[in-house]
């Protein structure tokens, strides 16, 4: 079977890094206890501003601001469905203002097509 995976990418201003950071270990943490399989938040590092695509402009990111790009990996689509009604209903995710504009968040749910675990070698 092959797992599910949940994707984002957004932009966060420098000076919230860490606040982001506060939130994303929490947001980690609460994803595993309800049964999530992997949870990764990446910095961009090397995430130059394309002529018609890129990372930076499809969360309209502005000068002061730095992508993430972030995934959390589940068994299957019905164990995602499961895990995100029981976090979303975790009282301890809850913030007061977030750090970062979530209406230029880009998300959503995929279904693996490969992992190089899966390769016969």
């Amino acid at each position: 079977m092959m797992s599910y995976v949940d994707g984002f990418v957004l932009a966060v201003p420098k000076e919230k890094i860490e606040a982001y950071k506060t939130l994303a270990t929490t947001a980690c943490a609460l994803w595993l206890e309800h049964g999530a399989l992997d949870y990764v938040e990446c910095i961009g590092d090397d995430v130059p501003y394309g002529e018609l695509t890129s990372f930076p402009r499809a969360v309209m990111a502005k000068e002061d601001e730095i992508v993430v790009f972030s995934w959390i990996v589940y068994r299957d689509r019905e164990t995602r469905d499961a895990v995100n009604e029981k976090v979303m209903a975790d009282p301890r995710l809850k913030m007061d203002g977030m750090p970062f504009d979530g209406k230029r968040m880009i998300y959503g749910g995929f279904t693996t097509l490969l992992r190089a675990g899966d390769i016969a070698t």
